[in-house]
């Protein structure tokens, strides 16, 4: 008997084990806590800055198959002779390039490269073959006459984007892409170098000043979306017709029976 009272009275209770890996958690937890902490406040290392020449790898590795090797362009992509930083940095910071496949036209969609890496490529192609600048300073404020900029986005780009710059169809399976949450480099990039389907509008057919119109009225559309009331969609007269014909006409029907129910 006494040596059972006292095998019993060595065993661990349920309890203590629980308490033991509850507070082997907690300060597991603690640790990588502080130290989750620590590596937050260390300061990171400024990003590398590239060159033209990590610009030049770059493009030869993932650009020059159909560009070609100087830029003179082959069967599967045009020359980029005289395009420029601007047009190399809007494509490849929009995504659309490199193109995945062959297509009406580029779609956009996340880019592939890093900032630095596009802006390396973009001054490659830039050394190589001149062209205009990457878009910087006044014209991108957003501080210009947004209601000067609004009567010349209807007048030359509305029938395309759509006067709410929602976008819209063109032929051929080709589209004109929506506006909204454009940044204004690109916004200003398109209109000087016309990607896709879209014209080129030079300084003599929009100046630089007209052009940064144009960027703070869709800026302002932005941030003041549907100002006459319930968007539609921002299709125009189609919506506003069928939700004329659905709620309007029914309207009508119904109260067309409720009359004649009450007259019965």
């Amino acid at each position: 008997m006494p040596r059972d009272k006292k095998r019993r009275s060595g065993r661990r209770s349920p309890l203590a084990a629980a308490g033991l890996i509850g507070i082997g958690l907690l300060l597991t937890g603690g640790l990588y806590a502080g130290a989750s902490a620590a590596m937050a406040a260390t300061p990171e290392t400024p990003t590398q800055t590239l060159t033209v020449e990590d610009g030049e790898k770059l493009f030869q590795a993932n650009c020059a198959t159909c560009h070609g090797l100087d830029l003179q362009g082959t069967e599967n992509g045009p020359s980029l002779y005289g395009v420029g930083a601007m047009a190399v940095e809007f494509q490849v910071a929009t995504g659309r390039m490199p193109l995945q496949m062959q297509g009406p036209q580029a779609p956009q969609k996340p880019p592939q490269f890093t900032e630095e890496q596009t802006l390396a490529m973009a001054e490659y192609v830039q050394s190589v073959a001149p062209g205009p600048e990457i878009a910087t300073g006044q014209v991108l404020d957003g501080e210009g006459d947004v209601s000067h900029g609004a009567e010349l986005f209807r007048i030359n780009c509305a029938m395309c984007h759509n006067v709410a710059a929602a976008g819209g169809a063109l032929t051929e399976g080709k589209y004109a892409p929506s506006l909204v949450g454009v940044e204004p480099r690109h916004i200003y990039a398109a209109m000087v170098t016309g990607p896709q389907n879209m014209p080129v509008f030079s300084d003599l057919n929009l100046s630089p000043e007209d052009k940064r119109d144009i960027i703070s009225a869709l800026l302002w559309m932005e941030r003041n979306p549907s100002p006459g009331g319930f968007s539609l969609g921002s299709l125009g007269p189609v919506s506003e017709g069928l939700f004329i014909w659905i709620f309007g006409i029914g309207a009508l029907v119904a109260f067309t029976v409720w009359i004649t129910a009450k007259s019965n």
